[in-house]
């Protein structure tokens, strides 16, 4: 099977280089040419436009940054959709919401395409070792067609019904996320703010019944203010309107993750939006300033 990726981010690049490692003839696109070049000196092909990378492939992987971009990949709107979708295999990996994959499933369908969502739990460091979490869902024979794939980057992958079954557990696995690492630097705040050692509560934490590698991994970052990216605020802010969205529409109340979802929005408006998601932190510390 020729295969495509499409989408060199922060997660992209690294989970195409995993499949390239692993030996899948790989041809790469990204709207911008520049994360291609590593990707070429390793032995990938790289597609000057989306239209050559349908050309050149049988199966397309999308790990793009939003609903735009997947239209625009696709040319969705536009007069070379059934061309590129037909007699292929589209995997969307990125994080959208259920409405759009079930309406992006139904147009490809309709076209003589196959559809496959695969959106991922996990970051960057993650997306480097190749021990993601994928969640799958779609038609059994495409998604029997789609698994083999999934290896290289993921210790897992695990099916869980039709389309928009996997961006719907996805959005509610990154409330539980997203919830959580606000927790974390309500917590540390307070730890730092009672003039604890922010190491030792990082091990304490690790070595009780809520140590987990999310808490480890986020709390070392705001112990050390090491807010390099793993996970973008701009992602998760993208992602937790998503989430808020969902829930609205199903007439679910989700207090916690508005609540999250405005700390992480202050982070960004103060021009974080490239931070790892730990800088949730900040939010904390502006607001005790402001106080």
């Amino acid at each position: 099977m020729r295969v495509g990726f499409a989408g060199l981010g922060l997660m992209g690049r690294p989970m195409a280089a995993n499949l390239l490692r692993s030996g899948v003839p790989l041809c790469v696109y990204n709207r911008s040419a520049g994360p291609c070049a590593d990707l070429h000196a390793r032995g990938a092909q790289v597609a000057a436009l989306a239209q050559d990378l349908f050309d050149r492939c049988d199966a397309v992987i999308l790990m793009l940054a939003d609903d735009e971009a997947v239209d625009a990949v696709l040319d969705r709107r536009g007069g070379a959709f059934a061309g590129r979708v037909s007699d292929r295999l589209v995997i969307n990996m990125g994080t959208h919401s259920p409405d759009f994959s079930r309406l992006l499933e139904h147009d490809i369908v309709g076209a003589g395409g196959r559809f496959v969502e695969a959106p991922v739990s996990g970051s960057r460091g993650p997306a480097e070792a190749g021990d993601l979490f994928a969640m799958l869902a779609g038609a059994s024979d495409a998604v029997a067609q789609a698994r083999p794939l999934m290896a290289p980057m993921c210790r897992e992958a695990i099916e869980v019904g039709s389309v928009p079954s996997a961006m719907a557990m996805k959005l509610a696995v990154n409330l539980y996320l997203m919830a959580s690492v606000t927790a974390l630097a309500e917590a540390t705040h307070l730890a730092a703010a009672g003039g604890l050692d922010l190491f030792r509560f990082g091990e304490v934490i690790a070595k009780g019944p809520l140590g987990s590698s999310v808490a480890a991994a986020k709390l070392d970052k705001m112990a050390r203010r090491d807010f390099a990216p793993q996970a973008a605020i701009r992602d998760v802010v993208k992602n937790a309107r998503l989430v808020t969205a969902a829930a609205a529409s199903e007439g679910v109340e989700a207090p916690l993750m508005r609540e999250s979802m405005a700390r992480f929005e202050s982070v960004l408006e103060q021009g974080g939006g490239m931070l790892d998601m730990a800088a949730v932190l900040m939010a904390y510390e502006t607001q005790s300033r402001d106080d």
